[in-house]
């Protein structure tokens, strides 16, 4: 069915049932799993807080740091299931999250994306945006978005 998996996750719990289908998916169709994760654009924060620059440096390392601990901990529930697991950070802060991992699945190239979502909706949602269905509008492969209950 599915050879090559892409999941997003950002420690979550939108992104943990993400991986947990994820999971399901790659072991009952014996695929490689790609467990991704993607620093978010600090521009807005940057433009908002005059400050910011001078601790840019340091925020970028601790987001880092983060997503290796967020990219571990997936990588150790996918290897628990004996699935091929390769796990990547993208920290180019250039573009938007959703179509780094638009990107990111094309590259590689994937056949499915899972991604979590909040499934948010009305005014929060067109407040907040939605990474998810922005994935969901652009990417050419087959999208499966995960609600939290």
């Amino acid at each position: 069915m599915y050879s090559r998996i892409v999941v997003a996750v950002d420690s979550s719990h939108a992104s943990n049932r993400a991986l947990d289908e994820a999971i399901k998916i790659a072991k009952g169709s014996d695929a490689t799993l790609r467990i991704i994760h993607v620093l978010d654009d600090l521009s807005v924060y940057l433009a908002a807080n005059p400050y910011a620059g001078y601790y840019t440096g340091e925020l970028i390392e601790n987001l880092r740091r983060e997503g290796a601990k967020i990219l571990e901990q997936a990588r150790m529930r996918a290897t628990a299931a004996e699935l091929q697991v390769e796990t990547v950070l993208y920290d180019d802060l250039g573009l938007p999250v959703e179509e780094r991992i638009v990107t990111a699945a094309q590259d590689w190239p994937a056949d499915l994306i899972v991604m979590g979502t909040h499934g948010r909706r009305g005014v929060k949602r067109a407040m907040l945006g939605s990474s998810a269905e922005a994935v969901l509008r652009t990417s050419p492969m087959p999208v499966l978005l995960v609600r939290t209950p």
